[in-house]
Formats: structure tokens, C-alpha cells, sequence
């Protein structure tokens, strides 16, 4: 049976390993997708966009991104957007967090203690 809450972002990431270090020290059971190796779906991706909206979840202050050309950086819309993070994973925000039909982007303590509360 698949658990309830599901972490997604990448295994180096620092701020994903403060996130997943949070639930395991409050015994928060959770699975772990590591978008960098196992991908992400679009059906995924878009679900996320619609409840949160595709600028929340564009990692504009990541490598990836700002190593774009400026043309593919200019004029961006959901849709290029949602082009740009499924062809690179790297440049969806992390952590995303799914818990219980919550959907967090980033980790805030503070978020998670009222999510987890």
C-alpha cells in the first residue's frame, strides 16, 4: 500500500535533505521520488501547476535555469514552463511535498508543523 506522503525533489539537494531530515525526526512515514533519476509525469506536473500555479513551482533561482538561453527564458508561459521542468527536473522548486491532498512547495518548517500538526 502506498503511503500517504510523498517528498519529491533531488537526493543532493540541501534543502531536501533538511526537509526529509524533518520527517524523520517527527516519524512522519514517507516515500522519497527523486525526480532527477525516475523522472517526473506531465499529468503530475500539471496537477501540481493547476493548485499552486506553474510560477510557484519554477525554480528561477536554480543553476539549471539561470544557464538557459535568454531566449528560452523570455516570454514564459505555463505551458514553455512546464516544457522547461519536465525536460529538466532539476528546475522544478523542491521540495514538493504531498501529504494527505496537501501540496507544499519548499520547505518551511512552519508549513510542515501545521501540515503534520
Amino acid at each position: 500500500m502506498a503511503r500517504a506522503t510523498t517528498i519529491y525533489g533531488i537526493k543532493n539537494c540541501d534543502t531536501m535533505k533538511k526537509a526529509r531530515a524533518w520527517l524523520k525526526s517527527r516519524k512522519v512515514a514517507h516515500e522519497f521520488h527523486d525526480y532527477k533519476s525516475a523522472g517526473i509525469e506531465r499529468g503530475v506536473l500539471e496537477d501540481w501547476a493547476k493548485k499552486v500555479g506553474w510560477e510557484v513551482l519554477l525554480n528561477r533561482a536554480g543553476t539549471t535555469f539561470r544557464k538557459l538561453p535568454e531566449a528560452d527564458k523570455a516570454g514564459l508561459s505555463e505551458k514553455k514552463a512546464l516544457a522547461l521542468m519536465l525536460a529538466q527536473p532539476s528546475m522544478i522548486k523542491r521540495p514538493v511535498l504531498v501529504a494527505s491532498g496537501k501540496l507544499l512547495v519548499g520547505f518551511k518548517p512552519d508549513e510542515y508543523a501545521k501540515a503534520f500538526g
